[in-house]
């Protein structure tokens, strides 16, 4: 007898597939854990360190210098220095990840796609050590010849370079967005009289919006996250200041200052890089947050 339902087409699962099914679900799982591991180690050591100095004092102070004698706990530098060289990245990178993206899903052909796209994503394979030691023995003396005032150290120079960094991850995912829309979209809006710009501007961008966003906001969380480049060429200067000619301190430049090993584990110093590394994460999780938003907004239903 034939089945009339899609449940009569089903067979037991086999010994194989139910192995696979497993393996999978653990794999989710252990992300789950691993996530909800980090929070608890992250809430912990913050919760240890708040006993001992007040929270007003991370939000009223503005002055970053626990591991001085004369201690100031003001989170607000290295907050503004980690946003300063995560805003010059970002202005580097999304008009030119978003251009090099339209070009090559759009008005490239076939096989020069096939080439330059790869050569731009070899970008993204560079050690940020080496994009780090560019910054600073290439791009600062240049900018010094141009800009008056900039020091050796500066927040503008690594944000340019974490800019580079991370252009192709934008450029790359952005541009599959965009290569990813119907034909039949464009070929409407050409039929219509639209001018090919003109579909792309319309039809193609925002149709592929919620990729775009995607794309962007794993550039925000790759810049925000990033160390060394910040650790090498700004200087590691906490300084609560919007002025990008002047060294400053990142939140992670200053993790891998205290992780060192020359600060005792369990002690009030130690416990800062929790507190900032707690900070850091709610930041990128907001950042996440925005975007699952703005996605939803362009193209209901989108998770």
């Amino acid at each position: 007898m034939i089945p009339h339902s899609p449940e009569g087409l089903r067979t037991k699962p086999t010994f194989l597939e139910r192995f696979m099914k497993g393996m999978l679900a653990s794999c989710a799982g252990l992300s789950i854990l691993t996530t909800a591991g980090i929070v608890v180690v992250l809430v912990y050591e913050s919760v240890a360190l708040l006993q001992e100095v007040p929270f007003w004092r991370f939000l009223a102070d503005t002055q970053w210098t626990p591991l001085f004698a004369e201690k100031h706990f003001g989170i607000w530098p290295l907050v503004c220095g980690t946003f300063l060289t995560t805003a010059i990245a970002l202005f580097v990178a999304v008009p030119l990840g978003l251009l090099a993206a339209t070009f090559l899903s759009e008005f490239a052909a076939e096989r020069s796609r096939r080439i330059v796209k790869p050569v731009m994503e070899l970008l993204a394979g560079i050690p940020t050590i080496v994009y780090g030691y560019f910054a600073l023995t290439f791009v600062t003396p240049v900018l010094q010849n141009v800009i008056p005032g900039l020091a050796s150290f500066n927040a503008l120079s690594p944000g340019i370079v974490m800019g580079i960094m991370i252009f192709p991850i934008i450029a790359s995912l952005s541009e599959d967005s965009l290569y990813a829309v119907p034909a039949s979209l464009r070929e409407a809006a050409l039929a219509l009289g639209a001018s090919r710009l003109a579909t792309v501007l319309r039809v193609v961008i925002p149709t592929a919006f919620s990729g775009v966003t995607a794309a962007v906001v794993l550039g925000f969380s790759r810049a925000i996250g990033e160390t060394m480049i910040v650790a090498i060429a700004a200087g590691q200067q906490p300084r609560f200041t919007l002025d990008p000619r002047v060294p400053i301190e990142t939140m992670t430049a200053y993790i891998v200052q205290v992780s060192l090993g020359d600060t005792p584990t369990g002690t009030l110093e130690y416990r800062t890089i929790f507190a900032v590394g707690l900070l850091l994460f709610l930041f990128t999780l907001a950042m996440n947050l925005v975007g699952i938003r703005l996605r939803r907004q362009i193209v209901p239903g989108t998770l």
